[in-house]
């Protein structure tokens, strides 16, 4: 199973009025990072033909991130089957190693001419071994 992780500091824009970390930051902060991973393997001829559909998404708010934290993010995709997969989000005070916030989402590929599920491909799946 394929690891994707990155980096980022809490800015000004990511606070709310209670100063922590506003909770639609980390949905799309879970959001860009199933992007990245998916953006930093498919094949142009991959993305060309598909994309991915959010079927549903379950968060679990665990901490808290303030200003000027450091975030560690990672996701990883232990279950791809027929037209779904299942991804993982963890979101960690880099420093600490806190964990803030754990994510489980389920995905369906959508095949872009049709606009309809399809089954996930060989090919496509080793993307996330």
């Amino acid at each position: 199973m394929q690891i994707f992780e990155k980096t980022i500091t809490v800015s000004e824009d990511d606070i709310d009025d209670l100063n922590h970390v506003n909770n639609v930051r980390y949905v799309q902060w879970i959001q860009d990072i199933a992007k990245d991973h998916w953006l930093a393997f498919a094949t142009q001829d991959i993305l060309a033909s598909y994309s991915w559909f959010l079927v549903n998404h379950f968060i679990e708010y665990k901490s808290q991130a303030l200003l000027g934290d450091t975030i560690h993010l990672k996701t990883y995709v232990p279950l791809v089957e027929g037209v779904s997969t299942i991804r993982h989000v963890e979101i960690t005070n880099a420093n600490t190693k806190k964990l803030i916030v754990k994510s489980k989402a389920k995905w369906c590929l959508i095949d872009n001419k049709t606009q309809r599920p399809t089954r996930i491909t060989p090919e496509i799946g080793e993307l996330f071994n």
